[in-house]
């Protein structure tokens, strides 16, 4: 298959690239768009699937339009830049349909896609050394290959300005290296968490010291071997919600987009308004809780033992509306008799869903549920162990948090048809 092909791009597949047919076999061709005939050199991998390299785009299909950034096609991160804006929506919804489709789930609840704007608060950003110098950006789509970038249009920019210094410390520093870098946008400036291969010996740190106040960084901290330890908190790392301040411990989850973190929080707050005591499910550091709280009495359930002691001392001024459990919903979901007392449930679980509780839920007889999902084959899974439970889906509501990706945020309501 060393000879280029010619082939037509008939569609766009769930990771975003056009798809093709050659000989029968499917073929995946990244940053094209339907209608477009490319030629391309195809290649079979390990596992005997077919690989394609795009040589020349012979004419370019109507849905195209030029992609915002330089790095577009070589890096693997937003996949979609190349589409303009009607067709890009068309593409999410129909994400979203499919999934639903497959669990024979009511579409008529489907609303058009809520659009956000490129402005992400959390990134993972790769780094290596080579030749005295260091690079940081993104890996191709599929591999482990490091595209270097200078900058990233879909960062909000008090992340994309550490680019380029971020890329002269992993250049700079000996020692352990600097294998990737975890920052979050809080509200009190950014807090960097640098994966080494290895720990960090002193003149490291002393190193990472300076760099972090260099750079303004609110916390830096380090992790290796399953170790997280801090080299500087020069600001506490502050976020708030509903006018509550919550001191983020090092790398916290919070939703990636400022905006869509709105969004999420009002369709939330709507579906279970009234709701005198509300169960909020993988609560993170109290995106949903500390708002639900001023209205109702919440009891918050995190996994993570740091994040839920976040929203406790966070909590501490709602004087007992608002408790926190920390506990593993995967291996230990509530019980139907555990959700007897609440008359509304939050879930945002992580991509894999939250199977385990949606059968728990399906037997017990709250009268709501608002779901959150990053992940619409997961969240259409537990969907319909809701609805076969009894719940009736209300609506179903995609939310661009992830512009330009192939990923997609979705919010689903469901009330007892009881």
């Amino acid at each position: 298959m060393s000879a280029p092909v010619e082939l037509l791009v008939e569609t766009l597949g769930a990771g975003g690239d056009g798809i093709a047919h050659w000989q029968g076999r499917t073929v995946a061709l990244p940053a094209t768009v339907p209608g477009e005939r490319v030629h391309a050199r195809l290649a079979s991998d390990r596992r005997g699937r077919i690989t394609a390299t795009v040589l020349a785009r012979l004419a370019d299909g109507q849905d195209r339009v030029a992609a915002p950034c330089p790095y577009f096609g070589a890096c693997g991160g937003c996949r979609l830049q190349h589409l303009n804006g009607t067709a890009y929506r068309r593409w999410k919804e129909a994400q979203v349909v499919r999934a639903l489709s497959a669990r024979g789930l009511d579409l008529g609840v489907l609303e058009p896609l809520v659009a956000t704007r490129p402005a992400r608060r959390r990134v993972v950003l790769h780094a290596r050394r080579a030749a005295g110098a260091g690079e940081v950006g993104y890996f191709a789509a599929a591999s482990h290959r490091l595209v270097p970038v200078g900058d990233c249009p879909a960062l909000a920019p008090e992340l994309a300005r550490l680019i380029a210094p971020l890329a002269a410390l992993v250049g700079e520093v000996r020692g352990a290296r600097v294998l990737d870098a975890a920052l979050t946008l809080a509200d009190t400036g950014v807090d960097a968490v640098l994966g080494l291969d290895g720990a960090p010996d002193l003149a490291f740190l002393e190193r990472l010291a300076a760099f972090a106040t260099a750079a303004d960084l609110a916390r830096l901290s380090w992790r290796a071997d399953g170790m997280l330890a801090p080299v500087v908190e020069r600001r506490a790392v502050l976020m708030t919600f509903a006018n509550t301040p919550v001191a983020l411990p090092p790398d916290a989850f919070i939703q990636p987009s400022r905006e869509a973190e709105e969004v999420l929080a009002a369709l939330v707050a709507e579906g279970v308004g009234g709701a005198a005591h509300v169960a909020d499910l993988y609560a993170g550091c109290g995106t949903f809780a500390l708002r639900l709280a001023g209205a109702a009495r919440v009891h918050a359930i995190e996994g993570d033992r740091a994040m839920a002691e976040a929203l406790r001392l966070a909590g501490r001024g709602f004087s007992g509306r608002l408790t926190v459990e920390h506990r593993d919903l995967a291996r230990r979901p509530l019980s139907p008799q555990e959700l007897a007392p609440f008359d509304a449930v939050v879930l945002d679980p992580p991509r894999a869903g939250a199977e385990p509780m949606a059968r728990a839920l399906a037997a017990a007889k709250v009268a709501r549920v608002a779901m959150v999902s990053c992940d619409p084959v997961s969240l259409a899974r537990d969907a319909r162990i809701l609805v076969d439970g009894g719940y009736r889906l209300m609506r179903v509501i995609p939310v661009d948090q992830f512009v330009w990706t192939a990923e997609i945020e979705v919010f689903a309501l469901f009330r007892r048809a009881d």
